[in-house]
Formats: C-alpha cells, sequence, structure tokens
C-alpha cells in the first residue's frame, strides 16, 4: 500500500490532554471515543470495540473514554512537518499572521493604510507619550490621600467644587461618562479592517497605536471620575449605572469596518471631545474651581494630539485615494456623526441624552456651531476645495463637501436663534440626585 507522506506523518502523533497540573500529558488516540461504537435497539446492550490502553492493555468493554482536548506533540516532529498536518506554527507571529483576514469588504482600503504603516510607526513615537513615570496620570491632580495633609486637600478640593453650578456638574458627568465606555471605542478601533490588533499584543503599527491611544485615553475617565467623588456633589451609584448601561448598549458611528470611514469619524469626534473638555475648563475657571479647570485642560490637551494623529492619517489616505476618502466623507456626512454617548441611559430618564445635550448646548459647551466649524476644520485642514485629478463621482463629492460648513452653519444659527425664543423647562438628573439644571 502507497502512504502519502501526510499519512506517514500523521503516524507519529500522539494525542495529549491537559492533565490537572495544566502541562500536556500522552493520552492514546485510542482513548477517544471510537466512532466504531454502537447503541443497543430495543432489548439490546451497549457495545464498543476494544482499544489499546496507554499503557498496552486493553479498555474495558462497553466504556467509552471522555473526548479529551488533544494537540500535537512538538517534540516527536519538526517544525515544518507540524506545519504541514496542522497548518500552523508554534509561535506567536505565525499565529498572528493566521489570525489576519486573507479577505476583506475593502481591500483597496486595507492596501492603502498598509502603505503608511511607516508613517503610523512615527506617530506612536512622535504623538503618544511614553507609559510610566515620565507621563501624567490622574493622581498628580488630586489630593493625596496616603499624605499627611490628605483632609485639608480634600476640604479645599470640596470647598473650589461647591461654587461651580449644577448645570456644569451635569455637563461634567456626562463627558465623563462618555470617556469611561472607553472599551467600546477600542472595540471599535479593532474592528477598522487592516488595523486590528488579532492576538491582543500585535506587533504591526496599527495594533501599536491602538493601544497606546487606549492608555493614554484611559486616564481620562479615571481622573473624572475620582474627582466627582471627592467633589461629594453627585450621585456616584447613578453614575456607575449610566456607565454600565452605556457599555452594554454599545455604540455605532457607522463606520462598517472600513478605515476610511473609521478615521474620518475619528478626526471628527476627537475634536469635538477638545471642544467640550476644554469649554467645561473654562466655566469652572470662571466659578472659581482651578483644580478642575486644570483637570479639563489636560483631557482636553491629550485629545488635541490625538486629533492631529488622526487627522494626519486621513490626510494620508487622501494623499493615495482621494476619490475614496471623498466618497465615504461625503457620505458619512449625509448621515450626521453620531456621538458616542447617545445611547447613555440610568434607567430612569429614556432621554437623558438629550436633556444632557440641551444643558451643554446652552451653556455653551457644546453647540451645533462647534458642529459645523468642526466640518469648516476639516475641509481647510485637508485643502479639500483644492484637490484635482479627480474622477466625476469625486468632483461631485468635493462640491457637496465644500459647501457643507456654510450650510450647517446657517442651520445652527437658525436652530439656536429659535431656542432663544423657547421656554426652557429645566429638568431634574439622577446624577445630582435628582436636582434640576
Amino acid at each position: 500500500m502507497i502512504t502519502s507522506p501526510k499519512t506517514a506523518l500523521a503516524g507519529v502523533v500522539a494525542a495529549y490532554s491537559v492533565g490537572s497540573g495544566g502541562a500536556f500529558a500522552p493520552q492514546s488516540l485510542a482513548a477517544r471515543p471510537s466512532s466504531s461504537a454502537s447503541r443497543s435497539g430495543a432489548g439490546g446492550a451497549s457495545t464498543a470495540s476494544s482499544a489499546a490502553s496507554p499503557d498496552g492493555g486493553a479498555s474495558a468493554a462497553g466504556v467509552v473514554a471522555p473526548l479529551r482536548m488533544s494537540t500535537v506533540d512538538p517534540t516527536v516532529i519538526t517544525k515544518k512537518e507540524y506545519q504541514d498536518i496542522c497548518g500552523v506554527d508554534f509561535d506567536d507571529q505565525t499565529m498572528a499572521e493566521r489570525l489576519s483576514k486573507t479577505a476583506y469588504l475593502y481591500p483597496k482600503h486595507v492596501e492603502v493604510i498598509d502603505d503608511f504603516a511607516p508613517m503610523v510607526d512615527r506617530m506612536v513615537d512622535d504623538i503618544l507619550f511614553e507609559t510610566g513615570e515620565k507621563v501624567w496620570q490622574p493622581q498628580d491632580y488630586l489630593p493625596e490621600l496616603a499624605g499627611d495633609k490628605w483632609l485639608e486637600e480634600v476640604k479645599d478640593l470640596r470647598e473650589a467644587a461647591a461654587g461651580v453650578p449644577d448645570d456644569v456638574f451635569v455637563v461634567l458627568v456626562g463627558d465623563m461618562v462618555t470617556e469611561e465606555a472607553l472599551p467600546t471605542y477600542q472595540t471599535l478601533l479593532n474592528t477598522f479592517e487592516g488595523c486590528d490588533d488579532p492576538i491582543g499584543t500585535t506587533d504591526s503599527a496599527w495594533a501599536r497605536w491602538s493601544r497606546g491611544w487606549t492608555s493614554e485615553e484611559n486616564r481620562h475617565g479615571d481622573l473624572l471620575n475620582k474627582y466627582l467623588y471627592l467633589s461629594g456633589r453627585t450621585d456616584m451609584r447613578s453614575i456607575e449605572v449610566t456607565i454600565q448601561h452605556l457599555m452594554t448598549s454599545g455604540f455605532n458611528p457607522g463606520a462598517r469596518k472600513d478605515p476610511y470611514r473609521g478615521f474620518l469619524y475619528t478626526s471628527f469626534q476627537e475634536r469635538a471631545t477638545k471642544i467640550s473638555h476644554g469649554n467645561v475648563g473654562k466655566l469652572a475657571k470662571e466659578h472659581g474651581a482651578r483644580d478642575l479647570q486644570r483637570i479639563c485642560a489636560k483631557i482636553a490637551g491629550d485629545e488635541g494630539r490625538h486629533e492631529k494623529a488622526y487627522q494626519a492619517f486621513c490626510q494620508e489616505i487622501l494623499d493615495r485615494d482621494p476619490d475614496g476618502l471623498l466618497t465615504e466623507f461625503g457620505d458619512l456626512m449625509r448621515g450626521q456623526i453620531v456621538m458616542p454617548a447617545e445611547l447613555m441611559n440610568d434607567g430612569k430618564d429614556a432621554r437623558l441624552y438629550e436633556n444632557f445635550s440641551e444643558v451643554a448646548q446652552r451653556l455653551g459647551v457644546y453647540t451645533a456651531l462647534d458642529y459645523a466649524d468642526i466640518i469648516k476644520h476639516l475641509v481647510e485642514f485637508w485643502k479639500i476645495g483644492e484637490l484635482t485629478g479627480l474622477s466625476g463621482e469625486g468632483e461631485k463629492e468635493q462640491e457637496y463637501i465644500c459647501r457643507l460648513p456654510t450650510r450647517y452653519r446657517k442651520l445652527a444659527e437658525r436652530s439656536m436663534n429659535k431656542k432663544k425664543d423657547e421656554v426652557y423647562e429645566a429638568q431634574s438628573f439622577s446624577w445630582i440626585f435628582d436636582r434640576k439644571a
């Protein structure tokens, strides 16, 4: 009988089962349930084919050994033979390559972002800070509870916070809840084709960017959460319920796994977040809370650095595929930008996000005018109106996008003027113990 090389190799494969100690212990292939075992009919007896045990004996008839986790013993075959049989290697790099997608919804887009991966590597070094002692941490802006003056420091923080109006705290809480939903945003980044981190420690420029960005953003929610707790002005349990609801509900900005759409969205959203935190900081300063002003300014600074990176990514795409990016930009704007906390819910107020947004608009923290101004900034930053050599469809999108800033600003002004004539009814917020704002 002629035996193929793969069949011959399979002869040296030993089944291994995980033992109680966590190591792989040899287990005969024959110890697994026999496919020839038959179930008895009415009145019949069960039978099972005899199988050799690891020590050479025979298993008891009628007893079927439990199915065990098995693998190939790497000590009896070469690495190449193992890969030939199983299709994978033992090392992490090969596993990462195997887990990487080979078929994409947007193959051209993946090819484009792969092309400027070296630039992303530079961004990891130039935009993101080093981790550890050299960068700011939340504790740098909070009372040191292990120190001798902790009580005095907490009293100072509370006295300053006492002068900040409830409506400012409502917006601060909304911003903090948005930051605390960070796991949702990293999940989103990992859906962008070609930018994922398939094994969690993938050594690619995009995976390093995703993990580095996440580690920096993580400080924002931590810092604001602790400040709110120490201030004594908010119902922390209600806030925690809201955070859990938001993360459970998820978030869909319409990126559709497309890296072009994903980076267009983050270019917009990072700037919006920078504006919101910066304006809350200004209000805090006006009311004497200088510590809160410093906190908001520090977070806004991070958002500004991240904004530059995502806008630079889109510039690289424009340089390589202007028609492609304009198509996605135009389509994204036709659907409007979805805010990341739109699904926030405290379990009580079905209109929580709308009420929070209304307070933010009336305070001037983030308004429809800011939305229009961000679009204007992006159009000018990427010099959309100066692009040449576009296809017919690309030129149509170019014209549409370049008209958006003026169009949105007119709509924003009309909407805000209308609101001035409306009588605003303050709403209660569980975040501030059901006080109204």
